[in-house]
């Protein structure tokens, strides 16, 4: 096969042991690569039961056929590992240069198990890899990090993914930084700082072979074209607060803590209000032609000078769900994130839970350093981020995430912790829109981080919900095995067909599109048998009270009630559209028919 290596490299941080191993083909045809791949060797290497902080855990960076190619918006690479957020499968994904460097430098993936004595960082310099000291880069962000790096190593061609203080004081929803410090959720930074890992440093020189480069070309000319004229291009720097308004408008925006679902405030968060803050820079991952990385810089006021890159997700958590509606204070917020190197989502959900609780006499000033917590102070946000990023104060217990933090508070805490299975909601309200509801509960994939599901439904998708939300999440199993971005969503008039082109010109296997769906859906049953032998049951398949007890404050919405029944009828019919048993567990038959059967460990009898 072209374009795949066959390798992966596999390093032992204990021993400070690192070995190549071969990768079947077999393999790779049948998981693609990113999440898929990186899925299946999790499986292998982790042992069921395992702690996520534990040494026995891995952490598995898995590149792709397209990476390194000219495929538009491919130059992505999925973390897995298991998550110290929910003890479930993690497998965010990243893009930038560093999964080049990887794929450069001879691996389809990285495995890293066992933990160093002392902080160390990884030199993958093709073949040769070295263990070297991070004494000096312990306590630094990731931006210092990869720029002392590099210097050291007298190369910027070095790539670089690193963590912050917050991965080295093991934040439950740390973030691994290469360049595109707003991914990984569910806490893979603190898995790397479990294992005193502050970095992997990578410089690959070797060029990716490529079946048939002419057609592969051709394709990527068409898709580069669409992708120009794609609305997140066309709208640039305004996407993310156009889809803000679009989804306040829908009144499903979640809005201190999920107990309303519209935000008063939104306009003044819209482009069209730039008081305060300036466009600084916009750039593109490699291949990329819709450059959706938008810089933002505060000019003037208490935060001047205060820069970060925001997507949707960012602004609806550090925004509208902890009240906030001024600009300034949300970029400052978000800098703090992402120099600590924390998720910015969880970091929101986790302060809209702590402000709730505060308004509620569960905290008084006291407990917070004499911060007055109420929704909307913007000077209570950027201080909790401070104090999660250090471990001070009620950060200590922010930093375990809504779940474990109100498991601790008790006194009714839990009712308002808006998770499921411990891993903080995104910015779209599952009450307003039934497939945002499924998505939520079932948690299979994780959510985009520019637009959610919840902007309507696609007309080439199934009429029914469940059958719908199948569709969904195993066209985004495909997209992070392939390492296709979301943003080509919008460009591919026939996913599947032009995806099976893009993969055959570059590998020279050639799936149908038949196969491509196949392999999506086995990727998904992938993931729930990790989590079932993780311990999953069909109870963690379910929303916070709030939400099936509440109705939505919103004004234009089509519905806004969603109870307990009427979530279980939702998920009956998903596990009989995805033809798992009653219980949510796959039936033998479907692990067959998925070729699954290859791992018995994880094999449910009918």
């Amino acid at each position: 096969m072209d374009s795949y290596s066959g390798k992966c490299l596999a390093v032992d941080l204990t021993t400070r042991r690192a070995e190549i191993r071969a990768l079947p083909e077999s393999l790779l045809r049948s998981y693609l690569g990113g999440a898929g791949l990186g899925t299946r060797l999790l499986a292998e290497w982790v042992a069921p039961g395992t702690a996520p902080l534990s040494p026995g855990n891995a952490i598995v960076f898995a590149s792709s056929a397209l990476a390194g190619t000219v495929a538009p918006c491919s130059s992505n690479h999925a973390a897995v590992t298991k998550s110290p957020l929910t003890g479930f499968l993690s497998d965010s994904v990243s893009s930038g240069h560093w999964s080049l460097s990887l794929k450069r430098a001879g691996y389809d993936a990285l495995i890293v198990t066992g933990a160093a004595e002392s902080p160390v960082y990884l030199f993958v310099d093709n073949e040769i890899v070295h263990f070297n000291t991070a004494d000096h880069l312990w306590g630094r962000n990731s931006q210092e990090t990869s720029e002392e790096i590099r210097r050291h190593l007298g190369d910027d061609r070095v790539r670089v993914a690193s963590i912050g203080p917050a991965g080295e004081r093991l934040v439950s929803y740390a973030c691994i930084d290469d360049g595109y410090p707003l991914s990984h959720r569910g806490g893979a930074g603190a898995v790397m700082g479990s294992k005193k890992l502050k970095a992997i440093a990578v410089r690959g020189t070797k060029a990716v072979s490529v079946h048939d480069r002419r057609r592969l070309e051709e394709a990527s000319l068409a898709l580069h074209a669409r992708a120009r004229t794609a609305p997140a291009a066309k709208r640039g720097q305004s996407a993310m607060l156009d889809c803000l308004l679009a989804i306040n408008r829908l009144g499903a925006l979640p809005t201190r803590n999920f107990r309303e679902s519209s935000f008063q405030g939104a306009e003044r968060l819209g482009w069209e209000d730039t008081a305060g803050y300036r466009p600084l820079k916009t750039s593109a991952c490699p291949s990329c032609p819709i450059a959706c990385r938008h810089l933002l810089q505060v000019v003037g006021g208490p935060y001047a000078g205060a820069a970060a890159t925001l997507d949707y997700q960012t602004l609806a958590a550090l925004g509208p769900l902890c009240g906030i509606d001024d600009m300034p204070a949300i970029l400052k917020a978000a800098e703090l994130c992402q120099r600590y190197g924390m998720d910015t989502v969880s970091t929101g959900g986790s302060i809209a839970w702590a402000m709730e609780s505060f308004e509620r006499g569960l905290f008084t000033k006291e407990d917070t350093g004499q911060v007055d917590l109420s929704f909307g102070r913007a000077d209570a946000l950027i201080e909790m981020v401070k104090q999660i990023g250090e471990l001070k104060g009620i950060g200590d217990l922010l930093a375990e995430g809504t779940r474990r933090a109100s498991a601790k508070l008790g006194r009714g805490s839990e009712q308002w912790a808006m998770h499921s299975k411990g891993l903080e909601l995104s910015g779209c309200d599952p009450r307003i829109v039934e497939d945002q509801a499924l998505w939520s509960a079932v948690g299979l994939q994780a959510e985009p981080r520019d637009c959610p599901p919840c902007r309507g439904s696609a007309a080439d998708l199934p009429a029914n919900a469940a059958s719908r939300n199948k569709a969904r999440e195993d066209q985004a199993a495909l997209f992070a095995s392939l390492m296709i971005c979301d943003q080509m969503s919008d460009c591919l008039q026939d996913f599947l067909s032009e995806a099976a082109t893009l993969y055959g010109s570059a590998t020279g296997v050639e799936l149908s599109p038949v196969e491509l769906e196949r392999t999506g859906e086995r990727v998904s049953a992938l993931k729930k048998y990790f989590n079932v032998r993780e311990g999953w049951k069909r109870t963690d398949d379910w929303l916070p009270p709030r939400l099936l007890e509440v109705t939505a404050s919103r004004k234009k919405a089509k519905s806004g009630v969603l109870s307990e029944p009427k979530l279980k009828a939702m998920l009956d019919g998903y596990y009989e559209a995805r033809g798992w048993t009653a219980e949510g567990l796959i039936p033998l038959k479907k692990v067959k028919e998925l070729r699954l059967d290859d791992l018995p460990a994880m094999v449910k009898e009918d």
